[in-house]
Formats: structure tokens, sequence, C-alpha cells
């Protein structure tokens, strides 16, 4: 029987999806991704989650790609693995999928996120970090560039010369550090971090989810357009949500002075 890599729980509508090698800081593996991969879209077809929360088990929420994965480790006297070949077929598919999501999805992170496993949280809609969590684009240490996403995210969140910064050196950056350079949304203390996420998520999963997924799509659409095309490009989305329930329920409940009900997804 396979080792149950990803732990899956669910309160309400809250979907919560953790990573379970805490020996290894979470390090991914090809079976890891796997199992990952099948977690997301199992969220992602329930009608019943209307928020996912991704955290690590233990000290770390990732620590990156397990370089003693045999899907990557070097073999004495073989022929060097294709790297590109194990980004193509599970890294790729994995920042895709998040990007994807009909539902919010947020990285909850509780300790230390390198390499691929920082720019998959980079990648969620919302990080949530632990003060005693740290992140590290750690690929300059092996001789790689980042991945997982990490060449787009980082100057889009950062700007490129942070970008360049945190990718070149390798540095390890606080999650308080993070925060202030607008790398992730927020840093908690310890103490606080479990209800704060709970509390986010909550949240979100009552506010109207298509809107949230159509802002999401809507902000990263317009990085590759201009100001004009933008412009354009929220009018077409508008249109589509003004035809939805949760528009209609929305002005309804603004109206009556009530707590509106969204049901869209």
């Amino acid at each position: 029987m396979a080792d149950e890599l990803i732990l899956i729980s669910q309160t309400d509508a809250v979907r919560t999806l953790t990573l379970n090698r805490p020996q290894a800081l979470n390090a991914f593996t090809t079976e890891m991704h796997a199992q990952l991969r099948d977690a997301l879209d199992a969220a992602a077809d329930d009608a019943g989650v209307r928020c996912v929360v991704v955290t690590g088990a233990g000290r770390g929420f990732c620590a990156g790609q397990d370089l003693s994965d045999p899907a990557i480790a070097p073999e004495p006297e073989a022929e060097p693995k294709d790297i590109g070949s194990l980004i193509e077929r599970v890294y790729r598919p994995l920042a895709l999928r998040i990007r994807a999501m009909p539902v919010p999805v947020i990285a909850a992170v509780n300790g230390v996120a390198a390499g691929a496993g920082a720019n998959f949280a980079l990648g969620c809609d919302i990080v949530i970090a632990a003060r005693s969590a740290s992140f590290i684009q750690a690929f300059s240490k092996i001789g790689l560039v980042p991945d997982c996403g990490g060449t787009w995210l980082l100057p889009r969140l950062v700007g490129r010369a942070r970008a360049l910064g945190l990718a070149m050196t390798g540095d390890k950056l606080s999650a308080e550090e993070a925060q202030r350079i607008g790398l992730i949304w927020q840093c908690v203390d310890d103490a606080a971090f479990t209800d704060t996420v709970m509390a986010l998520a909550t949240r979100l999963a009552a506010m109207p989810v298509k809107a949230l997924v159509a802002t999401r799509h809507a902000i990263d659409a317009s990085q590759d357009l201009s100001y004009g095309e933008a412009l354009a490009h929220e009018g077409n989305v508008q249109s589509e949500l003004g035809k939805q329930a949760d528009y209609l329920e929305g002005v309804s409940a603004f109206q009556a002075k009530r707590a509106p009900r969204f049901t869209d997804r």
C-alpha cells in the first residue's frame, strides 16, 4: 500500500491538503506529486469544496525536490538525468493545476519553503506564513534556475532587482521580510498561525467563489495586456459575472441589508 503522502481533511467548505513527508521536510518525490495532483483534482471536482488550503506536516512546508528521488538522482557512470523532462512531467502540470483551480487556494507556509516548494507556495492565490517560516530560492546552490513558475512569479511579485538577488544568492528570506517586500500576503505569529489561516479560508469559502477565481484570471491576464486591453477584458469578465446567481444575490442582499448567501462555483 502506497504511503499517504498527502493528508486530506475538510472543515465545512474548506479542504486542507497536508504535504506529509515530515522526515524530509516534505520534499517532493514523483509519487508525492501524483498524490497531490489527485487530491487537487478531487477538490476541484467536489462541489462541496469552496476553498483549498495547502500546508506541510511537521516543521517544514516543502524543501523542494528530493534530490535522492530516482527520477532526478545522478547515477555513477550513467548519463545525466533529464531534469527538464521532470519539470515537464510533474512541475509544469502542478503549477498549471493550481492556477486553474475553480476555488481560491491558500498556501499556509508553516516552516521552510525552499526551491520548488517556495515557488509552489507563491503560485497559490494567497500565501500566509508563520513568523518562523522562511523562503529560499535554493536553485543556484546546485547549478539550476528557479522552476515551478519561479522565473515568472518572482519578478512580478517583487520586481527584477529583488528577483535576481533572491535567485542568484539563494539567501534565506524570513517570512517577515517576505511580507515586507510583497512576496507574500501575510506573516503571523506562530501561535496564531492555524487560526488565522482557517479564519481566512472560511471567509473566502463564504464569498462569491466564481468571482474570486475570475479575479485571479483577470489579474494574471492583465500582466500581458495594455491598459486599454485590460479595461476591455474587465468588461468581458463583468458581462459574464453579471449573469450569475451570485451577482443577483449580492445585489439583493445589499438592498435588503442582510448577509448574502453565495452559491456559484
